[in-house]
């Protein structure tokens, strides 16, 4: 794709930008080259920009590791080992790498983020389709997910976590943001959240959840060990944890939202060591045995 003066000035570009474009590239540029000479200039952020503008290419990169500042890639950057960026990593379509992820600022793939080893990032990691990391996932900052997000080991978001798909992690699950998704949320360790914890289906973790506001699953919760909220927990369907199920103070606990009544004793049972205070809806099952 060529640049030339005309085509990037229709994009509006600030005007810091564009004389910087017209000083280094008068004459126009390919896409990749332009990306390439931005960042090379500390100008991460236009780099950012036109991405932004002229959207992803089919180009694969193939190298064997990336250590640098900063790296804008319009295509799929192929990676047999590691990672290691101080600010920025972005690619148009998906990073996929064979070791695990450094990032100081952003991690950014319009498709998929995949490693083999672990993602950490003191910023945001933000992915159009699936992240996945054969280790465990560290973002200091916000985590975004278009598709599945699955974690090997545990998975910490200083954040607000947002996926569409599915979140399956390992271990523990730790968010000091909202959890919002649009399908199951699973642990094998505990889930904590510091804000809302919001599932599309279900909600289920090996040992305890808890979160700091309301807790609202469109089919079932199950915990190893309890359920927690500081507002109110609501299920679709059933509520089960092997100790205490208990909402926050003045808020209710609701199982069997979305059950037909003829059904309601097999699938809006509600099961725990003892029976929860404020139980507005669901079928009593008595003490957890699983």
């Amino acid at each position: 794709m060529d640049l030339h003066k005309e085509f990037v000035k229709a994009k509006r570009p600030c005007t810091d930008g564009f004389r910087w474009f017209l000083r280094n590239c008068h004459e126009g540029s390919d896409y990749q080259p332009l990306l390439d000479a931005l960042v090379t200039a500390g100008r991460v952020a236009d780099a950012c920009w036109l991405l932004d503008q002229f959207g992803p290419t089919d180009a694969v990169l193939t190298v064997d590791a990336i250590e640098a500042d900063a790296i804008v890639f319009a295509g799929t950057l192929e990676v047999r080992g590691n990672i290691e960026v101080d600010s920025l990593v972005r690619a148009g379509r998906t990073i996929r790498t064979g070791g695990g992820i450094r990032a100081g600022q952003s991690i950014i793939a319009g498709e998929d983020i995949r490693a083999a080893g672990s993602i950490r990032c003191d910023g945001a990691i933000r992915a159009g389709g699936d992240i996945k990391a054969g280790w465990g996932i560290d973002a200091e900052g916000e985590l975004r997910c278009g598709g599945d997000l699955r974690a090997e080991w545990a998975l910490y978001c200083s954040g607000a976590l947002s996926v569409k798909g599915n979140v399956i992690v390992g271990e523990d699950l730790v968010a000091k943001g909202a959890i919002r998704c649009g399908k199951n949320v699973r642990a094998g360790g505990s889930i904590t959240g510091a804000g809302d914890l919001l599932a599309g289906n279900g909600v289920e973790a090996g040992e305890r959840i808890a979160c700091r506001g309301h807790l609202e699953a469109n089919w079932g919760i199950k915990a190893g060990m309890s359920i927690l909220a500081d507002g109110a927990i609501k299920a679709g369907e059933s509520l089960h944890a092997k100790e205490e199920i208990r909402a926050g103070a003045g808020y209710g606990i609701y199982a069997g939202l979305i059950v037909q009544f003829d059904a309601w004793e097999a699938s809006a049972r509600v099961q725990a060591r003892s029976k929860p205070e404020r139980l507005m809806s669901g079928w009593w099952d008595g003490v957890c045995s699983a």
